[in-house]
């Protein structure tokens, strides 16, 4: 395939521990993933950042990577010209309710509120990093997102869905039950709001083939950008997270790279040129 552009994951892809871009998952020093970065730039190929971070999160990313745009929460927000243009996928957010953020509505319903009664100490916010998002309520913690969903659908919220975007370290800011250990983080959001919908939307506008698109990523979140790309990559450290070898079994294009974290990203980045 000719790679025409990369679209890539931030935390535990691109970036590794406590989001440096300077540190193996070993917490080894390494300038693997800075070196293909420059050979991507100098390919003349985009790069788009793709993640579960804010606009403005991902805007400060965006100009630190040279990257061409910026996909954020998830697949809600997509933005191009540094920042400058942008353009809200609202999914299934009932019509009722058009024009207004996903997130304002699911407050006024009380719908993360519930979920916390419903789920005590097995789910919190996930401060600091869910403030300014308006399409998701960004959660951690430990639940089945299937019997979510199922209760979301008993409330009449079933335009919703809840996904789950990976692990995280336990800190001491998390008050969570120890059975709600090591946490998980999720993203309560309308559903048809994908990273794969976003890719496919900016593909599209983009004027570019599917099939000349390489994603790289690390979650299960991440899978849904495969149909949407000619090539997934998944690193290392998200195909060893338990359940994950099923789901990759189902994905054709998949691959997976031999390093975890930055340096299997640097690896996909290389082998996409």
């Amino acid at each position: 395939m000719v790679t025409r552009i990369v679209y890539t994951d931030l935390d535990g892809t691109m970036v590794g521990p406590r989001g440096s871009f300077w540190h193996t998952a070993a917490r080894e020093l390494t300038a693997q993933p800075a070196t293909a970065l420059l050979e991507l730039h100098r390919a003349g190929v985009p790069l788009v950042l793709v993640s579960g971070r804010t606009y403005n999160q991902l805007l400060e990313a965006t100009r630190l990577f040279a990257a061409d745009g910026a996909i954020a929460e998830l697949g809600a927000l997509v933005s191009w010209e540094s920042g400058r243009e942008v353009h809200l996928l609202p999914g299934e957010l009932p019509e009722r309710y058009a024009g207004r953020a996903p997130l304002e509505v699911m407050t006024e319903l009380g719908i993360v509120e519930r979920l916390f009664a419903e789920h005590p100490g097995r789910l919190e916010w996930h401060a600091p990093w869910h403030a300014d998002h308006a399409a998701d309520a960004m959660l951690r913690g430990r639940i089945d997102p299937l019997a979510v969903d199922a209760q979301l659908a008993e409330w009449g919220a079933g335009w919703l869905t809840i996904k789950d975007n990976g692990a995280l370290p336990t800190t001491s800011r998390m008050k969570l039950a120890p059975e709600a250990l090591p946490p998980r983080v999720y993203h309560l959001m309308p559903r048809g709001i994908s990273k794969g919908a976003a890719v496919a939307w900016d593909l599209q506008r983009r004027s570019i083939d599917p099939a000349d698109a390489v994603a790289i990523g690390d979650s299960v979140s991440d899978l849904e950008m495969a149909p949407a790309v000619g090539r997934l990559w998944i690193t290392a450290n998200g195909a060893a997270v338990e359940g994950m070898a099923e789901r990759l079994a189902a994905v054709p294009n998949v691959h997976v790279t031999d390093a975890p974290m930055g340096e299997g990203w640097a690896q996909a980045v290389r082998a996409s040129l």
